[in-house]
């Protein structure tokens, strides 16, 4: 067997490609991160632009690493939107705009390495599954905040994907009938509400309006990062104090929605929102277990994914586990 994949997260601000070296240990599968390459994409959408750009990044991966092409078992690939699996074909992604993109005949084309390709949360949770915060537990819900919200739902240690296999968008459950416009084209969605994209828009409107803020001072772009919204609330930015805390509060009710509904026994939350601020996990948290129907949440319990920034690079190497495994 051949000792390294390569693992890609593909999300909206950015893409991670990865040398993961495998190992087994005590019948165990073992994945570490041993090269790695990151290149941002807010600028970059549209099917040509972020296929020129998957290229690059995963050029440099192999010039950097040393590691030759024919030395690579497989490719697996992370990517934040709709997926069909069989063919390998995104079907939709709002937040990068790619629309019908053939990734896993271009990738194979490209590097005559077999590819496997995932919705990026669902990859997520099926490294977090294996060896991180959901090894021990059958029924989980894995809910990831970044630019967008996705999540992926874990029923028996096997995702469920639906009839369509679209199953657990949660971040385009409806949270106001009458409300925002969601990229994916929709009004009311949790994601146009919560997500880092949805805190960035609505402190740079507040900004437009005539607030003050120490944001102006982070950053010169109009780009909002988690690190500038971090800064921004250890410095009691008012602005962003009140916007984050909106996002937390429609946050725990769309989480609280699903304790009540599913009724897990484990979510595991993650992304660079939950990652990068640690208030923000613990008090989506503690109000999604006070929204929820007591019988309901007094057993499901919370983690922080493991994996952290890996979490959907390592999950897309695991396909030969997760299918031997359960």
């Amino acid at each position: 067997m051949k000792k390294y994949d390569v693992g890609i997260d593909l999300g909206g601000t950015k893409v991670l490609c990865a040398i993961v070296e495998k190992n087994i240990n005590n019948n165990l599968p073992q994945r570490k991160v041993i090269f790695e390459v990151k290149k941002k994409t807010k600028k970059e959408k549209g099917n040509k632009k972020i296929t020129s750009k998957l290229f690059e990044a995963i050029d440099e991966l192999f010039e950097i690493s040393n590691i030759k092409q024919e030395e690579i078992d497989s490719i697996g690939i992370a990517i934040a939107g709709q997926i069909e699996r069989k063919s390998g074909t995104v079907v939709n992604a709002c937040n990068l705009e790619i629309k019908n993109l053939e990734i896993k005949k271009i990738l194979e084309q490209k590097y005559s390495i077999k590819t496997n390709v995932f919705n990026d949360v669902e990859a997520a949770a099926i490294g977090e599954l294996i060896l991180g915060a959901g090894k021990n537990h059958n029924d989980i819900l894995c809910v990831f905040i970044g630019t967008g919200i996705g999540s992926s739902i874990i029923i028996n240690k096997k995702i469920y994907r639906g009839i369509s296999g679209s199953a657990g968008e949660i971040g385009h459950i409806i949270v106001d009938l009458n409300g925002r416009s969601c990229s994916c084209g929709a009004v009311g969605c949790l994601e146009a509400y919560a997500s880092r994209s949805a805190i960035e828009s609505r402190i740079q409107g507040a900004i437009k309006k005539g607030r003050k803020s120490i944001i102006t001072e982070l950053t010169e772009s109009q780009h909002i990062s988690t690190k500038h919204i971090k800064q921004a609330l250890d410095a009691h930015d008012e602005i962003t104090t009140q916007y984050v805390n909106e996002a937390i509060e429609y946050l725990s009710g769309g989480l609280a929605s699903a304790i009540n509904f599913f009724n897990p026994e484990l979510i595991i939350l993650g992304g660079g929102l939950i990652q990068g601020i640690d208030e923000i996990y613990l008090k989506t948290v503690r109000l999604a277990k006070a929204k929820a129907l007591r019988i309901a949440s007094e057993k499901t319990e919370f983690k922080k994914a493991e994996l952290k920034d890996y979490s959907a690079v390592i999950g897309a190497t695991l396909t030969e586990e997760y299918n031997n495994a359960f």
